[in-house]
């Protein structure tokens, strides 16, 4: 087996072996398998021509079978650049390649008659005065192509400055001994093919690292719902009285953070992400209550001041928990915005709350959120040191609120929706 003969069958394996890789991969859509496909269906194709032209024995009853077959080769290999944009992933090459297939065969159709490409005489094939229509068009291709690499390079972060920079020495390593040495279209087919194996390579393990990334997201979110599930449980379980309380306030935050965002206020802040981790961590808000005593905290009467002050610390201490608790599996994000709901939903607008005594702005939207939530639940459930009033009355104490204990604007909002705030706290008992 020659050299030529072996490079050749390297290739036609090569493209075997990626065809049916896609075939059986699932990773791809529809579309992407058609272009992968395409691309290396047009190379076994273009290899395969060049073997019958070159490397089988020549005979002059072959010409116009063999003259076919080069006109066919000669209108796909252009193809390869354009085939190759829709296997990176660009849209709308179909008319493209459909455009340019067509102007390569009219031309080498008509061309070939003439011999103004390539002809086929006794001693076999032989390049064309105007071979050079020929180039033109590879080169077209491939301009083509590079300009769409660099396109996709900037689309796709994992495809960095090195990786384009590889395929383009590998391009210039199929060109160089086509144009300069006048060697034959298989050396730019083996390039093409190295650099569609590197993509297709590198799409595969960027996918299945963002797979594996996204299933330990997952995985992670699952552990953290159920650590901060079970605090709020087990905070719930201890403190009788506030039961539904948890899924009650949850329920309240996101429709408050909802409605705000809808008229506005703090519409910038409100995403959809922020709301999220707000009803999420909102069950976090009391779990300081785990330092506290049961007395104090099942008291059916008042608290003295002195038991007040320790009922207290179950804010400061609500952000070190959770900060306990949650620390190593989840990010800063995460962890401020929980250790915010627990630490800061009983600072006051005035300045007058605990642990700190932040005033206005300085207190984080979350938590403000919260004691919006927090308040009006208290107010309108039965607790072992009171009773319930009902909404109404729970609306008119809050909005003499406004100012002082809770956001201006926020409770604005509340009190413009007290229909929907009064039919969740019914419906969640």
């Amino acid at each position: 087996m020659t050299f030529y003969t072996a490079v050749i069958l390297m290739t036609e394996l090569l493209m075997l072996a990626m065809t049916l890789h896609v075939l059986h991969y699932s990773g791809f859509t529809k579309v992407q398998k058609t272009w992968f496909l395409l691309t290396f269906g047009a190379v076994m194709l273009c290899a395969g021509a060049e073997f019958t032209v070159h490397g089988v024995a020549y005979r002059p009853v072959y010409k116009t079978p063999l003259t076919i077959v080069t006109v066919v080769q000669f209108s796909l290999a252009p193809l390869l650049g354009i085939l190759f944009s829709g296997a990176l992933g660009l849209h709308r090459q179909k008319r493209v390649a459909v455009g340019f297939l067509a102007l390569n065969v009219l031309v080498e159709a008509a061309a070939a008659p003439f011999g103004l490409v390539f002809y086929f005489d006794a001693a076999g094939y032989h390049r064309g005065g105007l071979f050079l229509i020929y180039e033109a068009f590879y080169f077209l291709s491939l301009v083509y192509l590079i300009v769409n690499m660099f396109v996709v390079g900037k689309r796709f972060s994992h495809r960095d400055a090195r990786t384009i920079a590889m395929i383009l020495l590998m391009l210039i390593a199929g060109i160089v001994p086509m144009t300069v040495f006048k060697l034959n279209i298989t050396y730019l087919a083996i390039a093409i093919s190295a650099c569609l194996c590197y993509i297709y390579y590198n799409d595969l393990v960027q996918q299945d690292i963002q797979a594996e990334l996204v299933e330990n997201q997952k995985l992670i979110s699952e552990m953290q719902g159920h650590i901060i599930s079970g605090m709020a449980s087990l905070i719930e379980n201890r403190d009788t009285d506030t039961g539904g309380h948890i899924s009650r306030t949850g329920a309240y935050v996101r429709t408050l953070a909802e409605y705000a965002r809808a008229e506005g206020v703090y519409a910038d802040r409100l995403t959809d992400h922020f709301i999220l981790l707000l009803q999420t961590l909102a069950p976090m808000h009391d779990v300081g209550k785990i330092v506290i005593p049961d007395s104090i905290l099942k008291k059916p009467g008042r608290l003295t001041a002195e038991e007040f002050e320790q009922m207290k610390r179950h804010a400061a201490v609500g952000g070190d928990v959770v900060r306990e608790v949650l620390s190593g599996i989840t990010d800063e994000e995460y962890l401020s915005f929980a250790a915010d709901i627990a630490a800061c939903h009983h600072e006051r607008w005035d300045g007058t709350g605990y642990p700190n005594g932040l005033a206005g702005e300085q207190i984080p939207l979350a938590a403000r959120i919260m004691a919006i939530a927090d308040v009006y639940d208290a107010l309108v459930s039965e607790r072992c040191y009171k009773q319930p009033i009902p909404p109404e009355e729970a609306f008119v104490v809050m909005e003499q609120e406004s100012g002082t204990h809770f956001d201006p604007q926020l409770i604005a909002v509340f009190l413009r929706h007290k229909e929907a705030f009064a039919s969740l706290s019914g419906a969640a008992r």
